[in-house]
């Protein structure tokens, strides 16, 4: 089990322990998984539907260098390749990382596209 954070289209992201299996994170974002990072942040990963453009899901949220389509789980991240829980200071720093003005953000870049 660990310990994430998730994060769903024009939501504030939440607290939620999970299976730490394949499955559980494919049901979270409602298909294949996709793996990504934050460019400034090298301990935590996001896991996301990797055909979420694709295949019609409500945009979520602008990481920098993508913005995110669909349900998305933030896990933390070492050099063993395991996902593993979020401390509860990374918990706090992307909830605040992710909050309403992130929601209206993205919006906001995606209708200047």
């Amino acid at each position: 089990m660990i310990d994430v954070l998730i994060v769903e289209p024009n939501k504030l992201p939440y607290e939620k322990t999970i299976e730490n299996t394949l499955e559980a994170k494919q049901e979270i974002v409602d298909g294949l998984i996709e793996c990504t990072g934050l460019l400034k942040d090298s301990e935590v990963s996001i896991i996301c539907n990797e055909e979420g453009k694709i295949n019609g899901m409500k945009p979520n949220r602008d990481i920098g260098h993508d913005i995110i389509f669909g349900p998305f789980v933030i896990v933390g991240y070492d050099d063993s390749g395991e996902d593993r829980s979020l401390t509860e200071e990374q918990i706090n720093k992307y909830k605040k990382k992710f909050d309403e003005l992130s929601i209206y953000k993205t919006m906001c870049k995606i209708n200047q596209i």
